[in-house]
């Protein structure tokens, strides 16, 4: 049977009370259409809150992942982007080297939860639909607030997401700066989620405390009893699929999100990750690995990676130039490290090259402060980048000559890269021209 009218403190009842009942009174058109249109007896506090649940435990983990990638660029080092964030810059630290794969994690978590729980957001955002078309809005300044942030929260997400995924497609469709963007929508989507849970979480766990729903088969599905928040239908209709049947399917689209994408951070499942374009094999060489910047988007010709590149090593007054066969002729050392790139692909390779603490002791810094790597690449906003003093002298970090046993290919930096335990692969500079090691 039809649920009966949200109960009396549903009613305009705060000051100023004229102001609701004049709202009341001017429906806007569509209102009533979209109210008939959406009559799901399945919707309801209890759908609501098993999807709201699984939001509750994952999307944390996604916003930590976020700021910790963020200062894995190296704030302290003024390379992190976006660099000047003002009141929001919050407690950094030195973006440690071990273990070797710590960036791996943390982006690929960013990356991957952010798209397998699309599904999940998409739900969401259907069991609680009718809502956006209540009228009045709101009926009393606490209820506009919450309103207020529930906007935040709805658009934050639907903008985090959007965004999100193109730039994993590198599909920059947008008119601005993707890492500012996606900073400070962070911060909004953060605070709207804070508040919504702060207002919401009773009632959640009320709801989940309840009788469960999840078993009744769709002949047998009904509409749970009116509700405060009207996410109830007002005029239920017919169940088309039981609240076990919306769990399966959004169940089942995040596994399968999963499973096209997992292969972007697992090497074996490679070929599965066909939701990231750059996240399949060149070829099947030793050097069929991703890349994110080819040499040619690069801009860095043949001549300058020829015989006569030079590796410029500077420390205070003292400059030393090596050409790859003296690189070669010092001792090598051969680690096997990951490659992790911001829009959520990595992979873990065997490169072999000089530590770049015995490149700093050839100039006589040994144990210096930061390094300042530069490319040949003259633009771009990693054509350079620095290295703290706990990079520069971990044992497995690398300016590599080869890879898996041969030359660097010309996509993957010949003559001369850097590869650094758990460093940001934009930060693995290609196509090295000069390291300058300073304190």
């Amino acid at each position: 049977m039809p649920a009966s009218p949200p109960p009396p403190d549903d009613a305009p009842s705060a000051a100023p009370a004229a102001l609701w009942r004049g709202l009341a009174r001017h429906r806007p058109p569509g209102v009533d259409a979209a109210d008939r249109a959406w009559h799901s007896p399945v919707r309801g506090p209890w759908l609501t809150s098993v999807l709201g649940a699984v939001l509750l435990a994952t999307l944390p983990l996604v916003i930590v992942t976020g700021l910790l990638d963020w200062i894995a660029y190296g704030p302290r080092l003024d390379q992190a982007f976006p660099r000047d964030v003002g009141w929001l810059h919050p407690p950094v630290f030195d973006w440690p080297t071990r273990p070797a794969w710590l960036f791996r994690l943390t982006q690929g978590l960013h990356v991957t939860l952010g798209i397998v729980l699309v599904p999940v957001v998409l739900g969401k955002l259907w069991s609680v639909v009718p809502k956006l078309f209540d009228w009045p809005p709101a009926r009393s300044a606490a209820q506009a607030l919450e309103r207020l942030s529930l906007l935040l929260l709805v658009g934050g997400i639907l903008f985090q997401t959007a965004t999100g995924l193109l730039n994993i497609q590198y599909a920059y469709l947008f008119g601005f700066d993707f890492y500012t963007a996606h900073w400070y929508g962070a911060w909004i989507f953060t605070a709207a989620l804070v508040t919504h849970v702060a207002i919401k979480l009773p009632r959640m766990l009320t709801a989940l405390r309840g009788p469960g729903f999840a078993r009744t088969p769709v002949e047998r599905t009904r509409p749970e009893p009116a509700d405060p928040d009207g996410l109830v239908a007002r005029r239920p209709g017919p169940a088309t699929m039981s609240r076990r049947g919306v769990l399966a399917l959004v169940g089942g689209g995040a596994l399968l999100l999963a499973a096209l994408t997992v292969g972007q951070s697992v090497d074996a499942l490679r070929r599965t990750a066909l939701l990231l374009p750059r996240g399949r094999r060149i070829d099947d060489g030793p050097t069929g690995f991703p890349v994110n910047r080819s040499v040619a988007a690069a801009g860095v010709t043949p001549e300058q990676t020829g015989p006569g590149w030079r590796l410029t090593l500077r420390a205070g007054n003292r400059t030393v130039a090596l050409d790859r066969a003296r690189l070669l002729a010092l001792a090598q050392h051969t680690a096997v490290l990951p490659i992790a790139c911001v829009e959520g692909w990595s992979t873990s390779q065997s490169w072999t090259g000089v530590r770049l603490r015995d490149l700093a002791a050839l100039v006589g810094a040994a144990g210096p402060a930061t390094a300042r790597v530069r490319s040949l690449e003259r633009a771009g906003l990693f054509r350079e980048a620095v290295l703290h003093g706990g990079q520069v002298t971990d044992p497995d970090a690398l300016l590599a000559l080869r890879v898996n046993g041969v030359d660097l290919s010309p996509d993957h930096g010949y003559p001369a890269r850097v590869i650094v335990p758990a460093l940001p692969g934009v930060h693995c500079t290609k196509w090295v021209a000069e390291i300058v090691f300073d304190g």
